[in-house]
């Protein structure tokens, strides 16, 4: 039992190392106790805006007629020159409870002139929590500058003046597919000098914010016990969240087998098949979604960590997703080819293998969009990079030609496999001469098709050649085969003889077809020989191969056996008598 405990100590202490670490990053909440009420504090039946609040343009600041805040202006001892002073202000008063002294950095212009203090003090609370939940703020682009403006530095360390800022962004939120961007404005009353307040517009959206990002109900509701904390976290957070964890893992599991459980009450193979596709992913997908679901409505987490774990875990549910689809997608193209597609390498397979090389091409650009939407969907929880989005719209065109010349290669071969879908210049099971290599069609992918040569090797030849290039297609109209011997024989030899003794070899040949008469001619005369060909046929390539090469053995071996060996091609060489012979030569003494 010690072990157990030890282990499960141990996973805790694993578990529990990231968040702790995230948490010493991040602001803290507040607990249940100290939290603010839920009720809106706006009455519009006791409201009395005035017409404007603002007066004339100045690039500078907002000049403000009024300041509608119940607790005056703010004292000179608070810094609020700057957007960084202005924010730090806030977040700190708020860290420390003080959140009168926080409602200072707000602009409450948009509000009732009825707003009580109570109500200001709310407001700030409010919108605190849910900047803690939800806002990651980028300290180092928020300027601590009067006029707004970062400081840009040149290769001679000279400072950039720029236009001086009115309005700064340091954060965004979500409601019902509305952006709620979270601004700083620098303002002026009066004759008192421009300061920096969080704006009106982020003022006024604190209430319908907090409905969505408020306090759960275990924060509101967890007994005092609970709260220790981690650094910054209540223990029982990363708790639960454990606990969550393995239970979703378990709903996983029973997703499985509820799902070969039903598979095994139809007793069918298709059905067992497709549900050993889909269990994993199913599972997955499960499992994940009430994970986050569960995590999101039971437990908040606070910054950075918090808007990271919640589009990080929505992604996974929408790739799961598209991971079940793509297996119902994958599952339905092989049961046809396999179950609904004949032979291809049958006599009369034309057709069939037409449809395979449909649905190949089929399957992989469906595929290939499938995947292409998923990642999209997935990019798009992310807020950065949907401005990575739309600055690249922004300069599309650069971006289209530079992606255009980068991917000129791979996207001429995705639009060469469509062709080759369209136009069929070959299909999957065609025989094919390419580059003088023989062999079969295997597979038609995205970029490049697969050839099965004689050997048992693979030709990977890019789409774009097969368009573009000459290559020899033996079976785009018919499987059926024509192939030539070639013989070379003495003068002497009667090709009569020769051409009878083929055409019984050809029509006692199993292999032959009789779409075509045996054939035999003399096709070519050199100084040594007689050059002979005969034509042999047969129903499939691969058989009129063999058909041809068993034929050149037998020919071969009758013109051997004929009259000796006669008829073979030979060398011929005169020898005339010399003209000095040693017999006739006398000797001296005779």
């Amino acid at each position: 039992m010690s072990n157990q405990l030890k282990w499960l100590f141990l996973s805790f202490s694993i578990f529990l190392l990231p968040i702790s670490i995230y948490a010493f990053q991040v602001d803290s909440v507040a607990n249940s106790k100290e939290l603010p009420s839920e009720e809106k504090i706006n009455e519009p039946n006791k409201s009395n805006y005035l017409p404007n609040s603002l007066e004339d343009y100045n690039e500078a600041y907002y000049q403000l007629t009024r300041l509608n805040n119940p607790l005056g202006l703010a004292p000179n001892k608070f810094n609020l020159q700057t957007p960084q002073a202005t924010l730090e202000h806030f977040v700190i008063n708020c860290r420390n409870k003080n959140f009168k002294d926080a409602a200072y950095a707000l602009n409450f212009n948009l509000f009732p002139n009825n707003l009580t203090e109570e109500e200001a003090i709310n407001i700030a609370q409010k919108l605190y929590f849910v900047m803690d939940q939800r806002v990651a703020i980028n300290w180092d682009g928020i300027s601590d500058r009067p006029d707004g403006q970062v400081d840009i530095s040149t290769t001679t360390n000279q400072a950039v003046a720029g236009a001086p800022r009115r309005s700064v962004v340091f954060g965004e939120a979500a409601i019902e597919n509305r952006d709620i961007i979270f601004r700083l404005q620098r303002v002026k009353y009066k004759d008192y000098g421009a300061f920096w307040l969080i704006s009106a517009n982020t003022v006024e959206n604190t209430e319908d914010l907090y409905q969505v990002y408020g306090p759960t109900f275990l924060d509101r509701y967890m007994p005092t016990w609970s709260q220790a904390k981690i650094g910054t976290v209540p223990l029982w957070k990363p708790v639960l969240t454990f606990i969550l964890l393995i239970f979703s893992y378990m709903l996983g599991k029973v997703a499985i087998l509820l799902i070969r459980r039903i598979a095994l009450s139809f007793n069918k193979p298709l059905i067992m098949a497709l549900s050993k596709k889909l269990g994993v992913p199913a599972a997955l997908a499960t499992g994940v979604l009430f994970f986050y679901i569960s995590l999101n409505e039971l437990i908040s987490y606070s910054g950075v960590y918090s808007s990271t774990i919640y589009a990080l875990l929505l992604a996974i549910v929408i790739a799961s997703g598209t991971w079940f689809f793509m297996r119902i997608l994958d599952f339905a193209m092989r049961y046809v080819a396999e179950h609904k597609i004949g032979d291809l390498t049958s006599e009369n397979s034309h057709e069939s293998r037409q449809l395979f090389t449909y649905l190949s091409v089929a399957r992989r650009i469906l595929t290939f969009t499938v995947v292409i939407i998923g990642t999209s969907i997935i990019l798009s929880q992310f807020r950065s990079m949907e401005k990575l989005g739309i600055s690249m719209l922004a300069s599309a065109g650069l971006a289209t030609i530079i992606l255009g010349i980068a991917a000129q290669s791979t996207l001429g071969n995705i639009i060469a496999g469509i062709q080759i879908a369209l136009t069929k210049p070959a299909r999957i099971g065609d025989t094919v001469i390419i580059e003088g290599r023989w062999g079969y069609v295997e597979d038609i992918r995205f970029t490049y098709m697969i050839v099965r040569t004689w050997d048992l090797r693979r030709l990977v030849v890019p789409l774009k050649t097969i368009i573009s290039d000459t290559f020899e297609n033996l079976s785009i109209t018919s499987p059926h085969s024509l192939n030539e011997i070639e013989l070379y024989v003495d003068y002497r030899i009667d090709v009569e003889k020769l051409r009878m003794k083929f055409k019984e070899l050809l029509e006692n040949s199993e292999e032959w077809d009789k779409e075509h008469p045996p054939i035999l001619q003399v096709t070519e005369m050199t100084e040594k020989s007689l050059k002979v060909r005969a034509i042999c046929s047969a129903s499939t390539a691969v058989m009129a191969w063999d058909l041809h090469c068993k034929l050149r053995e037998q020919m071969v071996a009758y013109i051997k056996e004929l009259e000796k060996g006669i008829y073979l091609t030979r060398s011929r060489v005169e020898v005339k008598e010399p003209h000095f012979n040693s017999k006739n030569i006398k000797k001296p003494n005779e």
